[in-house]
């Protein structure tokens, strides 16, 4: 299965692609994840994104790119990956479809997760998280036992900056703007399938499964 995750920040992309992971064992593959460990490994990729990223700068499509062909060809993607997060613009999307050709594969499909701005927003602005442990809460859905302290460790919980309401607006109106058209994109080529990203996390993937076994 060679599948895409699409969907604004906050859709629910990382925790569908765990649960596609664990059932299939098969590798999510996130962007950021994938530049930080080039990164960290100092391979001339990913010391080229490091350049960029120090400044302060978005990494080029050709090193992203780059980076996501060395990935890809990795032991543990033979059996097939799921992208989540990338493309991000059509222009990726043209560059990886190249690169599957070269590689010899393709994709199985592209899942679009719809979500209600509003409702991303609310999802998104009340997430808390500890100062010392991590663990993640959300103050209307996941709640601690005591207010602003971790269940686990009794530590601080905080808002990080790019949970706060304009941050994450900013973010929306960047990803309708450059990442929205790959919808239409993957439309044209009879990969997309759209999910109701609002729905339950059960449902999602139930949904999501259904998807996939239609081909």
């Amino acid at each position: 299965m060679k599948l895409i995750l699409l969907g604004p920040p906050g859709a629910g992309k990382g925790t569908q692609a765990k649960l596609l992971t664990e059932r299939f064992g098969i590798p999510q593959i996130a962007t950021g994840d994938i530049l930080r460990g080039a990164v960290q490994a100092g391979t001339p990729l990913g010391l080229q994104a490091k350049g960029y990223m120090d400044a302060g700068g978005l990494v080029p499509d050709e090193v992203v790119i780059g980076i996501v062909r060395e990935r890809l060809q990795q032991d543990d993607c033979r059996r097939g990956f799921i992208l989540d997060g990338f493309p991000r613009t059509v222009a990726q999307a043209d560059a990886l479809q190249a690169t599957l050709r070269e590689l010899g594969r393709q994709l199985d499909r592209t899942v679009s997760l719809t979500v209600d701005v509003d409702a991303l927003v609310e999802r998104l602005t009340g997430r808390r998280t500890c100062r010392v442990c991590g663990r993640g809460y959300h103050v209307r859905f996941e709640p601690p036992r005591v207010a602003q302290l971790c269940d686990a460790c009794g530590g601080e919980l905080f808002q990080r900056d790019d949970d706060r309401e304009e941050t994450i607006r900013t973010r929306l109106a960047v990803y309708a703007r450059q990442t929205a058209p790959l919808s239409d994109y993957y439309r044209t080529s009879g990969l997309l399938t759209e999910l109701d990203g609002m729905l339950p996390i059960p449902v999602v993937q139930e949904q999501l499964l259904a998807a996939l076994q239609a081909g």
